[in-house]
């Protein structure tokens, strides 16, 4: 006799267990009669980039079970094992959350797929037995890197973005409606109220101040790049986290890669010898209306991109250089298009270039006393570099993993560990590398303001 039952299944990893993850069951198992749910393997996960995970996966399984709304739970390890599974089980109904809309629609040739509204605000945490909290953040600011943003916190455990903000309603407004995440534009401390973190990407004369007033009550804070336009305030907002016992990180997502870490590793370790020059260039086209190219008072090329051509350069030769000098070439309205800033040090020297709406070849480039490395563009999101030596004919190839398109889920998973205490040292971008970047940007916004009134 035939099963008429109609069947449905779900999947996720189910990591500290909380209460979207209860509601989402809930919804699923009331889409049908029978419901399957498929909890991920860590390995399967860190295959498919899903950082942070904290809970094994039998604890995993454990908390899908106690919530009665399986009817079977299996376990998904594999890429391509969803279509496997629909036609083994004889599934009716694919469904995910709307964090996933269209991303599962090469399967409806095979069912129905749904996918279902998340829960928004969320404030509690059921069937839990997890070591940290979920870290509740909030997003200011609904623009491009917002939505990317959204969308990697579903690959990093431990995290939930349950509010944003925007004081421009339409952009708030069509935020909530592509998210289904509670989007305010007139109460900023209601805002506050029900996170406990924020991720600041507004544009980039608000980030300090967003910055300090969520500090100021107490918040963990991600901001985008630059967080501020001089150094004192730099210091200042530092200085304030470290009194409010919270968490400050700026937002230069190239710090937190694992193939730049290993660059650094190469660099530091005596492969190349001692590294006596340091080039990097950042450098895209992008619309000429565009924010990043049209901007000439808190944009440009070198507030834009020029924080990633300087970390390097801070990272291996320290924070205290002898003398900068920075040159730039300007378009429209006094905008830098293109920033070049050389950097001495005792010895050393480095230089650091940035371009919007010029295009040059976007490499890192480090020399040493026995060799060089040379990571090719996109190096700031690198996966891969050559060491070369004298001889030609020897080169070292390194490789190195990378999941998502940008790198934001691992400064995310960086910025929840150091949250729940389980970063370790901070190493990978500290407060002092910061505000040294901050002394570089404030000389530019000198010079800069300083061209542009010659001009009018």
């Amino acid at each position: 006799m035939s099963d008429k039952r109609k069947k449905v299944i779900t999947y996720g990893s189910f990591d500290l267990f909380h209460e979207g993850h209860y509601r989402l069951l809930e919804r699923a198992k009331a889409l049908g009669d029978h419901l399957t749910v498929g909890v991920t393997t860590e390995h399967y996960d860190l295959m498919r980039g899903k950082l942070n995970l904290v809970d094994p996966i039998m604890t995993r399984i454990e908390n899908v079970r106690k919530t009665g709304f399986a009817d079977e739970i299996i376990v998904e390890d594999h890429e391509g094992q969803k279509i496997e599974d629909i036609q083994r089980y004889g599934i009716d109904i694919f469904t995910l959350g709307s964090d996933w809309t269209g991303r599962f629609d090469y399967l409806k040739q095979y069912c129905e797929v749904v996918y279902l509204p998340r829960t928004s605000g969320i404030s509690s945490t059921a069937l839990r037995k997890a070591r940290e909290a979920i870290v509740r953040i909030g997003i200011i600011g609904t623009g491009r890197i917002a939505t990317r943003f959204f969308k990697e916190t579903s690959f990093v455990s431990g995290i939930e973005t349950v509010s944003a903000y925007n004081p421009e309603v339409e952009s708030a407004q069509a935020f909530e409606a592509m998210h289904q995440v509670r989007t305010r534009s007139d109460d900023f401390d209601a805002f506050l109220e029900e996170t406990d973190a924020v991720y600041v990407a507004s544009p980039n004369e608000t980030h300090s101040g967003y910055v300090r007033l969520a500090l100021s009550a107490g918040k963990h804070v991600l901001c985008e790049k630059p967080m501020t336009f001089t150094h004192a305030e730099a210091v200042e907002l530092y200085d304030l986290a470290r009194e409010r016992g919270v968490i400050l990180m700026e937002g230069i997502r190239t710090a937190y890669l694992p193939g730049f870490s290993q660059i650094l590793s190469v660099a530091q370790n005596g492969t190349i010898g001692e590294v006596c020059d340091i080039e990097a260039c950042f450098t895209r086209l992008g619309d000429p209306d565009s924010r990043e190219m049209s901007d000439a008072r808190y944009s440009g090329a070198f507030l834009e991109y020029g924080s990633y051509s300087m970390l390097p350069i801070i990272k291996l030769f320290g924070k205290d250089y002898e003398d900068i000098r920075i040159e730039s070439v300007y378009g429209k309205n006094g905008i830098d298009i293109f920033t070049k800033v050389t950097f001495y040090y005792q010895n050393k020297l480095a230089t650091a270039k940035a371009g919007a709406g010029v295009k040059s070849e976007g490499q890192l480039v480090i020399s040493g006393t026995k060799g060089y490395i040379l990571a090719k563009s996109p190096w700031w999101l690198t996966r891969e570099f050559d060491v070369r030596y004298e001889d030609p004919n020897q080169i070292d190839h390194y490789e190195s993993s990378f999941s998502g398109q940008d790198g934001l889920r691992y400064e995310i998973a960086e910025f929840v560990s150091k949250i729940n205490g389980t970063g370790g040292n901070d190493y990978k971008l500290t407060a002092g590398e910061s505000i040294t970047m901050a002394r570089v940007v404030e000389q530019f916004m000198r010079i800069r303001q300083e061209m542009q009134r010659s001009i009018r």
